[in-house]
Parts: C-alpha cells; structure tokens; sequence
C-alpha cells in the first residue's frame, strides 16, 4: 500500500514487525494482551489512518485439539456477524499458512480491559460505574436478542473493555460465546471464569441467564475493585460455594444498599433471575433512562 511521503524523516517512524497479506494493517511489537488462546498486539490501519488490535493466535499449539480451534475460528466467525457500540467491532480475518497463525483485525479500546481500568482508577462514581454497567448490558441484550440468539459464557471484567476518554464499554473476547439451541433454548458444556460461573453452568445445562449472574459479579468487583470468592484457596471451594449458594466475601463490603440488592437480584436462581432488558429498565438506572428519554426530544 503506497505511502505518503515524510520528507525524509523515515527513521522516526516506528516499525511494523509484520503486515497482512493485504498491506492495508501493520503489527507493531507491542503487547496490549495474552490469554490462555491468543496474543494481543497494537496495530494500525494504514487505510483509515486509526490503530486497531491485531489477534494472533498460533494454530499449532492447538493442532492436537480441534475444538480449541474450532471455538477460535468460531469467534471470528462470531465477530463479523455482530454491529453493535457496545460490542468490539470485526474489521478482517485470515490464516497465515506458513507461520500456522490465525489473525484477525478488531477495534483497540485505548483503556485496555475493565479489570485494569477499575484498579487503575480508585475513586469512581456510582454514577459512572451505572454507566458502565448499562453499557454492559446493553451489549448482552443485542447477544442475547441475536437470531440465533448468542450466550458469551465467560462475561467477566477482562473481557469487558474501556475507552476511557468516552466513558465507552465494550464486551469482547467471543471466544467461549455459543449459540443457543433455538429448540431447547439451553446450551451444553462447562467453559468460564469459575468466579463468575451460574451455579446452572456446573450442571451444564443453562440459558443465557448464566451472563446475567457473571454480569452481576462484575458489578461487585467494579463496586468493591475486588474479584469475587477471593477469600476462596482453590477452584474446589469456589465451586462449592457457588452451588450451595454461598456468596462471595465481598459482598458484604457493599453498604449501599440498592446496589447491593441490584447485584442480588442478577445472583439468584435462573428461573427468578432477570433478563438485560429486564435490568436495564430496573429503577437502578433511573436517572440514565430519564437522561435518554429527554434527550430523544428536540
């Protein structure tokens, strides 16, 4: 892709360490992130002149597990279906044969994820932190009113992520997302952050309420910058304590109390436990609602 000139000053310029086979995006050396699946990586389109997130992830560590494989390819899959500001944004895919990776382009959230961004930033609002939050679940009610309707089974706060500059939320990282029986309307197989995992997700037999419980644990941690069940020494005694209902320690730190009976609403059993249309017009958002009504008028 042609260039435009910088009179001479090229050595300034920062170097891309690959480009996709289109030269239309350039993969600079730094890492914005790594999970268990993939590489993160900042990049930039030189065609609308933005940065944008280059995901990497190296087949062959998968090559003897062709469902790992197959829920990456189904994330991107996933990602270029999807169009919604709450949702990160698809832009290009391709498999690199010779270096076995699969890359795919989506928008970079300049913040990183909602984890960070919470710890990074000690006094915040119960204003801004519902703002946060309604964004959240208006993602999950574009998911959850998909057709097929989608559930993303691993909503936690590093997947949650931040422009920071806008106070925008974005939901990403699809990659354990299913798409729900239509029929059945439930989804089968144990995947998920155990902190935030439904107790209905162990019986690995759920709906997309599981989202609303894993929804409902990170507002708790975006309350008290604190992951859920850390009091807990193993994975065991998280699980033991989701099934027989045992709530988190942290809970008890959340004085306010219609935030905490809000947070307690998304926790309890599947069949009570509301949708995200449901919770976005809960009275908990009031002033957002009342905000977005006077604001559609002229």
């Amino acid at each position: 892709m042609p260039s435009v000139a910088n009179n001479g000053e090229e050595q300034d310029c920062e170097p891309f360490v690959e480009v996709d086979p289109s030269g239309r995006y350039g993969r600079y050396d730094d890492l914005l992130g790594a999970g268990a699946m993939k590489k993160v990586y900042r990049a930039f389109d030189q065609e609308e002149g933005i940065e944008v997130a280059w995901n990497q992830v190296r087949l062959q560590s998968f090559m003897d597990d062709q469902k790992a494989i197959d829920r990456l390819y189904s994330e991107v899959e996933l990602l270029r279906s999807l169009r919604h500001e709450n949702i990160i944004t698809f832009y290009h895919m391709w498999t690199d044969v010779k270096s076995r990776t699969l890359n795919f382009i989506t928008e970079v959230c300049t913040s990183g994820n909602l984890r960070q961004y919470r710890r990074r930033h000690r006094n915040v609002s119960l204003k801004a932190i519902k703002k946060w939050s309604y964004q959240i679940l208006r993602g999950l009610e574009y998911l959850h009113a998909h057709k097929p309707r989608i559930i993303h089974r691993d909503i936690n706060s590093s997947n949650i992520f931040v422009n920071g500059n806008a106070g925008q939320v974005k939901i990403g990282d699809l990659g354990l997302a299913a798409i729900l029986d239509e029929k059945s309307h439930e989804a089968h197989s144990l995947l998920g952050t155990p902190e935030f995992m439904a107790p209905e997700l162990y019986e690995e037999k759920y709906d997309e309420k599981i989202d609303i419980y894993s929804f409902g644990m990170c507002m708790l941690e975006m309350i008290t910058r604190e992951m859920p069940y850390s009091e807990c020494n193993s994975v065991v005694e998280i699980y033991r304590n989701v099934v027989t209902g045992v709530r988190p320690a942290n809970l008890n730190k959340v004085t306010d109390l219609e935030v905490k009976a809000f947070i307690e609403r998304c926790l309890v059993r599947a069949e009570s436990r509301p949708s995200a249309s449901q919770l976005l017009r809960d009275p908990f958002y009031h002033e957002i609602i009342e905000n977005a009504i006077t604001n559609s008028f002229p």
